[in-house]
């Protein structure tokens, strides 16, 4: 009886095709093959009897991978490495005998497995490029247009939509740095042998260190890295793992915060993401337009957060040179883990691409709570005028309390009305109105924006090529 695959959402609903090819059976058996050939390669050029010819028959024969036949082999050898290995031999004739010389399974394994790593990293550093450069349209966009900012999600001060659009932008350029560190600094297993004092290719040279130092050289050549690590146990340090993990933790992070923010203010009816033309909100309630993208979006973030943390769990419980407990953890959660973070940043970009402001809300809110805001300068410019201080803070308070508790009624704010018709300030409705200017709220706010995406957001995006966004699945 033919197995039935199980739903996997992760590939079937959220991740791209380009981020499910990177961890397809497919891809990473083939960069199997490829890393023996380039093994092969590199022994050859050093000096062991190897031939042109040999090489040549291993190329021919290194895209085709007969999947059953494999998993007969494995059934009988209940090893993964060996199985593919032998079906290699078997495709490659005579040229199979120089397969895998002085090589152990963690080689194989290890470096294919950072060389995913570096695919999968170098994707995300375009789905990062498209997040930024969708948020820093939408913040010049709406650098100047005054919005209440929320302390303990109570009203504070004034800020612009478009500078709050900067503080989620400016998380995700920390991603995007933290992320690019990694890559320049990744870093493959190498050629090091069993358990990796490099024993095996000693005794390959003939005890020769210098060309098997050259051969480690080599291979890390071969495979795109500047170097390799200068030690290792049987598997390359499972740290680098566990600093793969907290980059696409990090990126989750990011996305989790603008996502609950654009939850709270499409709550209060200020921001909201795309909604489609035909999109159903609730299947019993027509009128819903809920915030679905943000809401899966958080939802995947959290997977990734806590999968994180497998990281750094095993590298910790490693034992001495190696144990084999990081095996299974580190088929799931990798895979899982670049699966999602692809996931949560095209749902990134796709809702800071179609992001759309009510105007008309948020001027409302500004509106209601800006008396409370102005009391400040109506104080100082009533005592510049002869007033008492103390007294006069003491009417604003009572002034105030009372119009707080009107506002939590429904009713509009009649804090300045009641200000006006209090005689001892001394104030006019022309020069009050003069206060309330919402721009004369703001400070910096669109000069913030300004020289951050000058300063910050373009320089880091110059150069990249932003990966294109798939519609969210639902």
């Amino acid at each position: 009886m033919e197995r039935a695959a199980p739903e996997n959402a992760l590939h079937d609903r959220y991740a791209s095709a380009e981020m499910a090819a990177v961890f397809s059976r497919e891809h990473r058996y083939r960069l199997w093959r490829r890393i023996w050939v380039d093994l092969a390669g590199a022994q050859k050029e050093l000096g062991l009897p190897i031939t042109g010819e040999q090489i040549a028959a291993l190329e021919a024969v290194a895209g085709e991978i007969d999947f059953e036949r494999v998993a007969e082999i494995e059934r009988s050898t209940r090893h993964d490495v060996v199985a593919h290995l032998r079906h290699f031999a078997e495709l490659a004739g005579e040229a199979g005998s120089i397969l895998h010389l002085g090589a152990t399974s963690a080689f194989i394994t290890d470096n294919a497995d950072v060389l995913l790593l570096r695919e999968a990293l170098t994707l995300l550093e375009g789905r990062l490029g498209a997040v930024l450069r969708a948020l820093a349209d939408f913040a010049h966009r709406e650098r100047g247009r005054p919005a209440l900012a929320y302390t303990h999600f109570q009203p504070a001060q004034l800020t612009t939509v478009g500078k709050r659009a900067c503080l989620w932008a400016q998380d995700f350029l920390e991603d995007l740095a933290a992320l690019r560190r990694l890559l320049s600094g990744l870093r493959c297993r190498g050629a090091k042998g069993t358990t990796g004092t490099q024993a095996s290719y000693l005794t390959l040279f003939a005890g020769d260190h210098d060309k098997v130092r050259a051969l480690d050289r080599a291979v890390a050549e071969r495979l795109g890295f500047e170097r390799s690590f200068p030690v290792t146990g049987q598997t390359y340090p499972r740290k680098q793992d566990s600093q793969v993990l907290a980059v696409l933790a990090g990126i989750a992070e990011s996305c989790h915060k603008l996502g609950t923010d654009l939850r709270l203010l499409q709550g209060v009816g200020e921001l909201a993401e795309p909604f489609g033309a035909t999109q159903v909100g609730s299947s019993a309630m027509a009128y819903k337009r809920n915030p679905i993208r943000a809401e899966r979006m958080c939802a995947l973030a959290r997977r990734l957060m806590t999968d994180s943390l497998n990281g750094p769990l095993t590298a910790a419980l490693q034992w001495l040179e190696r144990s084999l407990d990081d095996s299974a953890n580190r088929r799931l959660v990798l895979t899982d883990a670049f699966l999602v973070a692809d996931a949560v940043l095209g749902l990134a970009a796709g809702i800071a691409g179609g992001l759309t402001v009510n105007a008309e809300a948020v001027a409302a809110r500004v509106a209601r709570e800006l008396p409370f805001m102005a009391t400040e300068s109506l104080l100082v410019t009533a005592t510049v005028r002869g007033g008492d201080r103390q007294e006069l803070h003491e009417r604003l308070r009572r002034h105030s309390l009372a119009a707080h508790a009107a506002v939590s009624r429904g009713e509009a704010n009649p804090l300045i009305d009641t200000i006006l018709a209090d005689g001892a300030f001394v104030l006019d409705r022309a020069e009050v109105d003069a206060l309330m200017r919402p721009g004369a709220f703001i400070g910096r706010s669109p000069e913030q924006v300004d020289e951050f995406l000058a300063e910050e957001v373009e320089p880091a995006l110059a150069g990249l090529a932003t990966a294109a966004v798939e519609e969210p699945r639902v």
